[in-house]
């Protein structure tokens, strides 16, 4: 079966390509060589094209990726644009002469990637001239101009023109992922359309390798030369998407991209507002799943601390039916979860009614976009008399797993979250984790962490630290 999609207003097809083969080379190999490799890991965007594709609210939206991090088949029955197929008739884009008049590129190695991302942004529904999304152009790395004219250029930025044909695009449904089954030189790659097909797939090759998003699996592709004999995509399972909210608990779609939950969830779980913008950039968040990044069951994850504190479950699907686990019980080792044969993550379940305090904390060598040292996420609920009835303490980083810290936790609960509350939590804390030393921090730097986080979780709730109070009763 030959691997079929629509690039810039036109069918392409290929029918001997490796499964392996990212998206950016397909591309380059083609001559659209506007797509540029910098990093191929998703850093940097400058491989950045857009993929036409429906957002929560089921209207039709462009949406930047990084193609580095897209395997060939996995576009198989789906939409893009590249850099090329920004402007039409030969005449520049508004994005484009929006950098030119703004001196946007200096380089320019790093242009095409921001020209897609702020065409995505140009045609975003609900943008209002002279305001924009940060976050629009936040994946894309710039080593010259320091970003302000690209800023500006972004800024400047009018609405699409009623006649502008990209715009009108949009009136039209998106195209779905289309199932798939692709085979060239012994490596196969599989996209089924229902869950019995992924089941019996799984059975009839139990080495298959899943992927979700990709984010993760298609680093190792580019920079470890990884190889598997058969890959199964599940994007186009309908049974692990989904948003849905009711009075036991929050469920997500294990296969929900996890800016579509962003957008979704907004302002609902003052937890998950707290952690996108530090899981990574818009480009990786609008193809990486949650249920991809709890089963890649990093220690380092961006997602399980705050999903451990806020009590979650997963929902395991099997060809035997499904059964819930505690996300707690769902590490079980480094690197491995309590996964058996055949099953995969179907949904995350959040119980309600929600903690009444949640922070997410990330100590990291940058802000945005980087690889946590230590991350804590807290919730808590407490009572009128402010008396913690509840309370959660989990950390990523420090072990083998993402943990909560237990002792710590029933220390608190019967207290009020004062001054005292640090010290009840300290001792128990400061032996909770067996961190390790790396290039990204020490044991011991980790270890204080742990501690010093939980004390600003309790300076922002208004409690004095010790330190300040016993000076303050000196005076």
């Amino acid at each position: 079966m030959q691997i079929r999609f629509r690039l810039n207003g036109q069918d392409v097809e290929a029918s001997d390509v490796d499964p392996h083969l990212p998206l950016l080379h397909f591309l380059r190999e083609r001559g659209l060589t506007g797509t540029k490799e910098g990093c191929a890991e998703g850093e940097c965007g400058a491989c950045a094209i857009a993929l036409v594709r429906p957002g929560p609210d089921g209207k039709t939206r462009y949406v930047p990726i990084n193609s580095c991090l897209v395997l060939t088949p996995a576009v198989h029955g789906l939409e893009l644009v590249s850099v090329e197929g920004v402007a039409e008739d030969e005449a520049l884009h508004p994005v484009q002469l929006a950098m030119v008049e703004h001196g946007g590129s200096q380089c320019g190695f790093c242009t095409p990637g921001f020209v897609v991302s702020l065409f995505a942004e140009y045609y975003r529904e609900g943008r209002v001239e002279g305001d924009y999304d940060p976050e629009a152009i936040g994946g894309n790395l710039c080593r010259c101009t320091g970003y302000r004219p690209i800023r500006d250029a972004l800024v400047s930025l009018r609405l699409p023109d009623p006649d502008d044909s990209h715009r009108a695009r949009l009136d039209a449904p998106a195209p779905a992922p289309a199932p798939l089954r692709y085979e060239r030189e012994g490596a196969r790659f599989e996209r089924p359309d229902r869950l019995d097909a992924l089941f019996a797939i799984l059975e009839a090759t139990p080495g298959a390798k899943l992927l979700a998003g990709g984010t993760d699996l298609v680093v190792e592709v580019n920079h470890r030369d990884a190889r598997w004999e058969t890959l199964v995509a599940l994007d186009a399972l309908t049974e692990l998407r989904g948003i849905h909210t009711d009075d036991d608990a929050i469920t997500l779609g294990a296969g929900e991209p996890l800016a579509a939950i962003e957008e979704a969830l907004h302002g609902t779980i003052p937890m998950l507002d707290q952690l996108w913008p530090l899981f990574s950039s818009r480009l990786i968040r609008n193809r990486a799943t949650l249920g991809g990044n709890l089963a890649n069951a990093s220690p380092i994850g961006d997602s399980p601390p705050a999903l451990l504190a806020l009590d979650a479950e997963v929902v395991i699907a099997s060809r035997a039916g499904e059964r819930r686990l505690p996300l707690h019980d769902f590490f079980v080792d480094y690197r491995k979860t309590a996964l058996g044969a055949g099953e995969l993550l179907k949904a995350v379940r959040i119980p309600r009614p929600l903690p009444t305090h949640q922070r997410f904390y990330k100590v990291s060598k940058r802000v945005m976009d980087d690889i946590s040292t230590v991350a804590a996420a807290f919730a808590l609920t407490t009572d009128a008399a402010g008396v913690v009835r509840h309370a959660r303490l989990a950390y990523g980083g420090v072990a083998a797993t993402p943990k909560r810290a237990l002792e710590a936790e029933e220390a608190l609960v019967g207290h009020r979250l004062d001054s005292g509350a640090l010290e009840r939590a300290r001792g128990p804390l400061e032996r909770a984790f067996t961190p390790m030393d790396d290039h990204r921090g020490s044991a011991a730097y980790r270890r204080a962490m742990v501690v010093r986080l939980f004390e600003k979780l309790v300076f922002e709730l208004g409690a004095t630290p010790p330190a300040v109070a016993g000076e303050e009763a000196r005076r």
